[in-house]
Formats: C-alpha cells, sequence, structure tokens
C-alpha cells in the first residue's frame, strides 16, 4: 500500500503542476473545495496519523521526520498555497511512509495503540486496522482529487491498485480457467504483492482523523 500511495501521488502531482494556480485554488464543491484544499487534507491526515504511529511502542526511528513537524490545527488548514512547496513536501512524506512501511512487523500490527482523535476522544484500537484506514483515507480523497482533475479536463490514466499487483510466476490461468485478461506492464514502481467507531464521523460523512 506505500507503494500504492507513493505511485498514485507521483501520478496525481505530475499532472495536477500543469494546472495554473487560479485552477488548483478554484472551488469545485468537493469535502475541501478546491484540488489544492483536498490534497492538503490528506497531507494534513497523513501527519496527524503519523505523529499517532509514532507512538507505537516500536518507537519507529524512521518517523522521526514527522516527530519534528508542526501538529495540523485542522482538517482544512492549508498548510501549503504554493504547490510547488506542497509537491516537495508530499515526496517527503511519501518517502517517510514507504521507509517505515518497510520496518513495520506483523507483531507490530497486532499491538493495541491508543491515541485521541482530533476532538479529544480516546480510542484503543488495532494497530493493523488503524494503518489500513491510513491507506484508505488517502485513496477516498484522491478518488475526489482525479474528479476534479477530470472536471479540468485532465486524465490521470490508470488508478486502480490492481496496476501493481503482481502476477503469479508459473501460473498459468488458461489451465484452471481463473482468469481471462492478460497481465498488466511493468510500472514504474515495484510491484506488490476498523471501520470508523460510531459518533466518529463529521459533517462530510468521513471520519476525522
Amino acid at each position: 500500500m506505500a507503494s500504492y500511495n507513493e505511485w498514485m501521488n507521483s501520478k496525481l502531482y505530475e499532472v495536477s503542476g500543469a494546472l495554473s494556480a487560479e485552477a488548483l485554488a478554484l472551488d469545485r464543491h468537493a469535502f475541501f473545495g478546491s484540488l489544492l484544499g483536498t490534497l492538503n487534507h490528506i497531507v494534513v491526515a497523513d501527519t496527524i496519523w503519523l505523529k499517532r504511529f509514532a507512538l507505537h511502542p516500536a518507537n519507529y526511528r524512521e518517523l522521526d521526520p514527522i516527530r519534528h513537524l508542526p501538529h495540523p490545527t485542522s482538517l482544512d488548514q492549508i498548510l501549503f498555497a504554493d504547490f510547488g512547496e506542497l509537491s516537495r513536501h508530499r515526496k517527503m512524506l511519501d518517502a517517510v511512509i514507504s521507509s517505515w512501511a518497510n520496518c513495520v512487523t506483523d507483531a507490530d500490527l497486532n499491538q493495541v495503540l491508543q491515541y485521541a482523535n482530533t476532538k479529544g476522544v480516546v480510542f484503543a484500537r488495532r494497530f493493523f486496522s488503524l494503518v489500513m484506514h491510513f491507506f484508505n483515507h488517502q485513496t477516498h480523497h484522491r478518488g475526489q482529487a482525479t474528479t476534479m482533475l477530470s472536471q479540468a479536463g485532465v486524465d490521470v490514466g490508470i488508478t486502480d491498485l490492481l496496476a501493481l499487483i503482481q502476477n503469479e510466476a508459473g501460473h498459468d490461468p488458461s489451465v484452471d480457467g481463473t482468469a481471462t485478461a492478460k497481465p498488466m506492464s511493468a510500472t514504474p514502481v515495484e510491484r506488490i504483492g476498523g471501520a470508523p467507531g460510531a459518533g466518529e464521523q463529521d459533517a462530510r460523512g468521513a471520519a476525522p482523523p
């Protein structure tokens, strides 16, 4: 999922960079208004969650760059009004996420992590489920971003996670009829092989970080 996150963000930022500052900031009536607002929100949420993940008993040193970042003040905070600065920060975050994900163990995922959400409500949840929410939240809002880009006449291209799932070598689909489609060509990145609690939903229908 870390590879998918990095791959998709690279695609999304590449095509978004072709838009003017006015087009990026245009209110398109999405959850967070504009494309710029949506991309900032993903960075805000990623920062909040990574700071929580840094509290894990494993004490991931890979998350040290996140520990030193200011804590976002709101879910709709525009951390970077300049797209170039936002893009550079996004690349830093994705590098940290990939480095951290590579060191997470099965035992780590089975731990229970206690944290407080943005409203101060304390939860104790299985780390695996929180990590899945972390990546799912990114996908959710990137879907909104790709919709806004489509409305602006920009085609992001393939966005499915399936594009990064490796075809199993030595398995002939024609033998057992389990598949009929040809495997997709290689991608630029390495192939990769708890729902919110009640009362945690914000006005937009999504669980606040």
